[in-house]
């Protein structure tokens, strides 16, 4: 991460959180613009027009950021802040993580079921284990995720990721490489510090972070 002195190339790739003042990585921050009528909204996609603003992907960061005037001043007028912010935002990364994990399935890079993620998991073909966060740690113990970090995603619930394999619930769900993959690995993390798990639930297989 760049405190100050970036290279060019870098610049675009790195934003500044209006809370902690802090730059880094655009795929850690949630982007918000101003609609006409004055009103914050989140741009998780980061595709709205106009200028826009930056806090860190946590749910406290976003509480302070509408609590203490913190938007008005990155947008430098008066905004309103819709009740609610940080729900709306988990609801809509819980809906990216669904529809991504989707097309990895749809693409042939998503599996799910305990005996078939084993099996990719055995064979190597797996760069991703996602376990249920509501699962329990008796059956998650039984697969150990893929050697390296960000290999292990915990912070979707079994009727979240249930969504993703068209099924009411899932426990076990392993993705191969891909552009995908990556895309999932980084919605998990905001998701995850939207979640409060940042440091608990998406991290390597030692740890706990999704």
């Amino acid at each position: 991460m760049t405190r100050g002195g970036r290279d060019d190339d870098k610049d675009e790739a790195e934003r500044k959180c209006i809370v902690s003042g802090l730059v880094q990585p655009k795929a850690g921050l949630i982007r918000f613009a101003v609609s006409p009528d004055a009103e914050v909204v989140p741009d998780v996609l980061g595709r709205l027009p106009g200028r826009g603003f930056y806090v860190t992907a946590d749910r406290k960061a976003i509480e302070k950021a509408a609590s203490k005037g913190l938007f008005a001043r990155a947008a430098r007028q008066p905004v309103k802040v819709p009740d609610g912010l940080a729900d709306l935002i988990e609801a809509q990364l819980v809906r990216r993580c669904v529809d991504l994990v989707s097309m990895s399935r749809k693409a042939g890079l998503a599996v799910t079921g305990y005996e078939k993620v084993k099996d990719w998991l055995v064979k190597e073909k797996a760069r991703i284990l996602i376990q249920a966060s509501d699962g329990s740690e008796r059956g998650n113990a039984k697969l150990r995720p893929p050697a390296g970090a960000d290999s292990l995603i915990r912070c979707l619930s079994a009727g979240e990721l249930g969504l993703a394999f068209g099924r009411e619930r899932a426990i076990h769900a392993a993705l191969a490489a891909g552009g995908l993959t990556t895309r999932v690995v980084e919605e998990a993390a905001r998701l995850a510090g939207i979640r409060g798990l940042i440091g608990g639930e998406t991290a390597g297989e030692d740890t706990k972070t999704a």
